[in-house]
């Protein structure tokens, strides 16, 4: 009903004169500009503060994924870079921002098993 009102206001030159149809226009362009802030802008922004403080939290001995999919534990924490230990002889270097996902932190226990053999002993 809403949607007809709109369609025949705008069709019908008579109905309320140019100045009406600018500020339903503009009125519109905010409308839609406020959608795309809170459905895409503000999570994307909440999801890139979340992995950078991710990645600022890492440190040596971190299980880690990269982008790439290659696992490996980080050996060694540069500036701009990490050194990840990805087999016995092989290290390679990525970006920061490479890093997509922590797989065991180094204060945390490998599986939850050796969770509990801690806290019994």
């Amino acid at each position: 009903m809403i949607y007809d009102i709109f369609i025949l206001g705008m069709a019908d030159p008579s109905a309320g004169g140019q100045g009406g149809s600018l500020s339903q226009t503009l009125l519109m362009v905010g409308v839609l500009f406020a959608i795309f802030y809170f459905l895409l802008i503000r999570p994307q922004k909440k999801q890139q503060e979340k992995h950078k403080q991710m990645v600022e939290s890492l440190k040596k001995g971190d299980k880690v994924i990269t982008t790439g999919g290659i696992y490996g534990v980080i050996a060694n924490v540069k500036d701009k870079t990490f050194i990840i230990k990805v087999d016995d002889n092989t290290k390679i270097e990525v970006a920061r921002s490479c890093i997509s996902t922590i797989l065991v932190k180094k204060d945390q226990p490998d599986s939850p098993e050796e969770n509990g053999k801690k806290e019994k002993e």
